[in-house]
């Protein structure tokens, strides 16, 4: 079984950051941003790092919500259900 790989792409001016992981090493996607805001060759800031972060972040949270929710149909429905 083959693993799919993810990625994150960050266009900045005429240059492209193109970040590839697998699942379960968003530990070392962090390691690589960071290594990528000390490298002084690049144009690649803590900023851009950041924004990096914050989708990955997204995106492990939408994973969460899909593994949370696979069985309910509309998950607002059901947190309402609860509540009256």
């Amino acid at each position: 079984m083959e693993v799919v790989k993810r990625q994150f792409v960050l266009n900045k001016g005429s240059e492209k950051y193109i970040f590839r992981y697998e699942p379960g090493q968003e530990g070392l996607l962090l390691d690589a941003l960071v290594a990528s805001a000390n490298d002084t060759h690049t144009d690649f800031d803590w900023f851009d790092a950041a924004v990096v972060s914050f989708k990955l972040t997204q995106s492990l949270v939408h994973q969460a919500d899909e593994i949370l929710y696979k069985d309910i149909t509309d998950p607002l429905k059901s947190s309402r259900r609860g509540a009256d």
